[in-house]
């Protein structure tokens, strides 16, 4: 069983930054991807990348904002967001997908972790 551990959310103001991080307990291959979800809406897509490095998907609210990243070697992956906006409020989950490409369904991942609070004030 692969369970993904987030970490780095918080409080920041508008137009601030912050870097999720998952951590997954055994080496991973497929996809893996973020997903948001703020109070009374459904879970978003946020990012996406392949086990390779390639392959980057991101949600149109967050493109040229934020940047995915992953270290195989450390089965981490990682989130930098910048500029950020009371909008990206939300609950911030880490995903993984046992298939590639990278995907923007919440319904193709198979694992989920268990999301970090990332609140943005204005």
């Amino acid at each position: 069983q692969v369970q993904l551990v987030e970490s780095g959310g918080g409080l920041v103001q508008a137009g601030g930054s912050l870097r999720l991080s998952c951590a997954a307990s055994v080496r991973t291959f497929g996809a893996m991807g973020w997903f948001r979800q703020a109070p009374g809406k459904e879970r978003e897509f946020v990012a996406a990348i392949t086990w390779t490095g390639g392959s980057n998907l991101y949600g149109d609210s967050v493109k040229g904002r934020f940047t995915i990243s992953r270290v195989n070697a450390e089965n981490t992956m990682s989130l930098q967001m910048s500029s950020l906006e009371p909008e990206d409020t939300a609950v911030y989950y880490c995903a993984l997908r046992r298939a590639i490409p990278s995907s923007a369904s919440k319904d193709e991942y198979d694992y989920w972790g268990q999301g970090t609070q990332v609140t943005v004030s204005s």
